[in-house]
């Protein structure tokens, strides 16, 4: 069966947070399991894509309004992914520094809506070249929402009405709405269609997706159940569409994110748990010049408040203020207020607290290593990935218990624990679990058998990709 995934991210090529990494691992899976699945995305002007060489494979011009806009559809030739990988290039459109946004500035661009709309109808216009077309458009997040709509009411696209869509929301906060007056831009569609795209009178494409696609699917069941009671607007339309709608946790590339054989680490884990966590995490330390003795509690992330980023300087000040003897490492990037809050932290605890802004892949494998704890204060947590990173490298999720983060991390007050939650969304209930974690921390043998059994936890994505092929032969 062919597959084909449509996304604006797809790790390595283009990455921001869990959908590059999702993007970037389903497909291979599928590919293993037998299907042949590809991916397609835009064509940035990043580190990874521009190091590629491609071949060309199909060209095309979208009307955009009273323009028409020349696009490439082109094929990396980098047969490391495991999936064949394609690109659409879109001179002047897609062709930046950045994927959403400029990273110099940390602006976002202006021109969302024409990027998107050309993207998705240049995917459609070269699956209808194709002789052999996929049975099933796997679409993820809203700036691909458009499509399962313009299959089914676009003459455009008319004969691609039998393949099957599935609607992917991996973060419901962001739907790609726009106003009517932007209505222009849209490709021709059948006017009996208008209700389909409209939304709280703005063109809403999660909100079509939702309502076109033949299932949408979330990235873990509590998220799904979370959006049907809040999720900015879209709850009763979700309610409504209840027959069609499936919560199917995320997984890992186990491949990618092995301590036994990843490259990045200091000491790869061989047999020996608490050496392994030892020597990271002395390795860690000794470079940042904070104590080993002390436990160590890393966040990696966006600095956004849908991420928990803005508790930060809070708990930590509140942690450490306490008399609790604990060293935190930040890793990430985004708000600059956020940020400038937790330097001044750095300059108040020299000796407790870093906080590095950047993106940093081989860092934040190092951390997953070295670190005892990792700290996921979400406010929203559609599923999170995070925390499987961390259980796969022996350290301990301190998390709040939202989305997928409640289907994944169980408290070691449960049976079978995994992990330590706390439930309000503020920094007086996320101190309270680092307390218990610090105390669980220092009563002997807890953390041995803890690490022992959280390593041993499975969350590749060989379990995960299952249910996206049971959903594939429901509908094809």
């Amino acid at each position: 069966m062919k597959v084909l995934h449509i996304s604006s991210e797809c790790f390595p090529a283009a990455k921001t947070g869990g959908l590059g990494d999702v993007v970037g691992a389903l497909p291979k899976y599928l590919c293993k399991a037998g299907f042949e699945a590809a991916a397609i995305i835009p064509k940035y002007s990043l580190k990874w894509i521009n190091a590629q060489k491609y071949k060309a494979f199909f060209s095309c011009h979208v009307r955009l309004n009273n323009v028409f806009v020349p696009c490439q559809v082109v094929k990396t030739l980098n047969e490391s992914l495991g999936y064949e990988l394609y690109m659409v290039d879109i001179p002047g459109f897609f062709d930046r520094n950045g994927i959403y946004g400029d990273t110099a500035s940390g602006h976002g661009y202006g021109d969302e809506v024409e990027r998107y709309l050309v993207f998705q109808q240049a995917v459609l216009y070269w699956v209808k070249s194709m002789q052999s077309r996929p049975k099933i458009l796997h679409c993820h997040d809203h700036h691909t929402g458009l499509i399962p709509f313009l299959t089914k009411h676009s003459p455009e696209f008319d004969e691609l009405h039998y393949i099957g869509t599935i609607f992917t929301i991996h973060n419901g906060n962001y739907q790609g709405a726009f106003s009517w007056r932007n209505s222009h831009f849209l490709p021709y569609y059948y006017e009996h269609a208008y209700g389909y795209l409209d939304w709280n009178n703005t063109i809403n494409p999660m909100a079509t997706a939702i309502k076109c696609a033949w299932r949408v699917t979330t990235v873990s069941s509590t998220y799904l159940e979370e959006m049907r009671a809040s999720s900015m607007g879209l709850e009763s339309l979700l309610r409504a569409e209840w027959m069609k709608s499936r919560g199917i946790l995320n997984g890992i590339d186990n491949e990618v994110w092995d301590p036994a054989t990843d490259a990045y680490l200091q000491k790869g884990f061989e047999n020996n748990i608490d050496e392994y966590k030892d020597l990271n995490k002395k390795y860690l330390t000794s470079h940042l010049n904070l104590d080993h003795e002390i436990p160590l509690i890393t966040f990696i992330g966006r600095l956004a408040g849908e991420k928990g980023a803005d508790l930060l300087p809070e708990i930590i000040s509140k942690t450490l203020y306490s008399g609790m003897q604990a060293n935190f490492i930040v890793l990430g990037s985004g708000n600059p207020y956020i940020a400038a809050l937790l330097k001044d932290l750095q300059r108040i605890f020299p000796s407790r607290v870093r906080i590095i802004i950047d993106y940093n892949e081989g860092l934040a494998h190092q951390l997953y290593a070295g670190s005892d704890f990792l700290l996921m204060p979400s406010k929203v947590e559609p599923c999170g990935l995070n925390q499987m990173y961390a259980f796969r490298y022996g350290t301990v999720p301190i998390v709040r218990a939202v989305g997928g983060l409640t289907d994944t991390v169980w408290d070691v007050g449960d049976w079978e624990g995994r992990g330590f939650r706390f439930i309000q969304y503020n920094a007086e209930d996320a101190v309270m679990a680092i307390y218990r974690a610090l105390k669980f921390y220092h009563t002997p043998g807890q953390m041995p058998l803890l690490r022992e059994r959280i390593m041993n936890l499975d969350f590749s994505w060989e379990t995960a990709c299952q249910k996206y092929i049971d959903l594939y032969q429901e509908i094809s």
